[in-house]
Order: structure tokens, then sequence, then C-alpha cells
């Protein structure tokens, strides 16, 4: 299954919303990265395996199941976490970019690209909208998240 979709970050028709930078932004999609906990409900633990250049390998766990991905980057550009398809998961890539068609105009780009749903039968299609609206939810989760962590961070 293919899915991708943009979250508005900067509204500059907003004076309500606070503008954040390219950078901010960046650092909380680093907070996502190195600690998911604060962003995937049910996440009891993410524990870093290895670290290398604009590389990190993870081992999420939930309760008794535990899921290994690898984050790769380019700073201030994009990230993606990739997961290996295994019994207990579909396994597939998030791809999540930062665009700017405009100064301090911010959006997020969430592009999915998973296992789920490659033989696609009725139930399978209406299973796969529903994960879609899944992650759409989780990730305004995700830029709600960021903002709170970011407030808290420049509170300090």
């Amino acid at each position: 299954m293919k899915f991708e979709h943009l979250i508005e970050i900067n509204d500059p028709r907003n004076p309500i919303l606070p503008l954040l930078t390219r950078e901010q932004l960046w650092q909380g999609l680093m907070f996502r990265a190195e600690d998911a906990t604060h962003f995937l409900p049910g996440l009891d633990a993410c524990i870093i395996v290895a670290r290398g250049d604009c590389l990190l390998q993870r081992r999420l766990d939930f309760g008794q199941a535990a899921i290994e991905d690898t984050v790769t980057w380019v700073e201030c550009e994009w990230m993606c976490f990739a997961v290996a398809r295994t019994e207990a998961h579909a396994g597939g890539t998030l791809t999540i970019t930062i665009e700017e068609p405009e100064t301090d105009h911010l959006f997020l780009r969430f592009a999915y690209d998973t296992t789920l749903g490659e033989a696609a039968g009725d139930e399978d299609a209406a299973y796969a909208e529903f994960v879609k609206s899944a992650y759409h939810e989780s990730d305004i989760e995700t830029v709600r998240v960021i903002r709170t962590l970011l407030a808290g961070a420049t509170a300090h």
C-alpha cells in the first residue's frame, strides 16, 4: 500500500499558530527518531541499538512485541523509517520530507510504502482505508507533539 499526504506546519495567514523554522521542525523530527515513546501510543521503550552518520537502528518495544527499524536522513530535508517485513509486522517505510514552497511556509509530506494489502480484496481495501486514516491521525499527532516538545525546550 502506498499512501502520502501533506500537513501544513506554518500558515502565514494564521497569526495564532507560532511559526516554526526548518531547523526547529528538524529538531522535532530528531526527537521522534531518538525517542519515539512520545509519538507512538503503546510504545514502552525506544532503544537505540546502533548509531552512525545519518543513521539509527532502533528496537521499539510494544509490551511483548518488538519491532526493529532503521532511521536514515538528510539533515533538514527528509527522514526515513524502514521496518523489515516479519510474521508480526507488515513491514515498509515512512518517509517524512520537509517542504517549503515559499519562505517560512513549511509542510511535512508523509509518504508510506508498506506490504499491507498486497493481495487486495474488498476486506483488504476497507482495512487499508482504515490504516490510512490511522496514519493520518498519527501524523497530525506527531506535529502536535513536536510543537509541544519544542515549546518545552524553548521554555527552559
